[in-house]
């Protein structure tokens, strides 16, 4: 139990007896399904908000895929004759261009991510305390929360 260290001091030092295994507390079945339930509620709520976010209306005028064409025509003839600061401002621009046009081919089926909405907000709503207002200002229409049974008056 005593020692001495390399400066001559006495130390004291204890055993600890050795750690036992925990016992593992086993979750019940409910308490797995719960889990299980807030993660997928959690997932479609996330879904859902992120569809609404991509799909959200921009300010300006909209444009089309041939207004989108054109200005890449326009871009590559501007290209040639353009200096070095103009030119990757443009190739940057064209990149952009190319990936809108690509993201205007594909649409998100926004009416199955509702009805999942609707089937989970309210309850995930609750557990999470998000209001109605809250919803609201993220981009969710009323209509939606109505359907989902959420209103201003179970304001969370």
């Amino acid at each position: 139990m005593g020692q001495i260290d390399n400066g001559g001091h006495a130390v004291h030092t204890v055993e600890m007896a050795p750690k036992g295994k925990r016992a593992k507390t086993l979750m019940s079945d409910d308490h797995k399904a719960a889990l299980a339930l807030g993660r997928e509620q959690g997932r479609v709520v996330r879904q859902y908000l992120e569809a609404l976010e991509q799909h959200k209306p921009k300010r300006g005028r909209k444009r089309t895929p041939e207004s989108i064409g054109n200005r890449l025509t326009a871009i590559e003839a501007e290209l040639g004759s353009a200096d070095p600061l103009s030119r990757v401002h443009l190739i940057q621009e064209r990149m952009d261009l190319n990936a809108e046009l690509a993201s205007k081919g594909a649409t998100v089926d926004l009416s199955s991510l509702e009805a999942a909405f609707v089937k989970a907000a309210k309850e995930y709503g609750a557990r999470k305390g998000i209001s109605y207002q809250a919803w609201r200002e993220t981009g969710v229409d009323a209509a939606v929360l109505r359907a989902a049974g959420i209103s201003r008056s179970n304001a969370g």
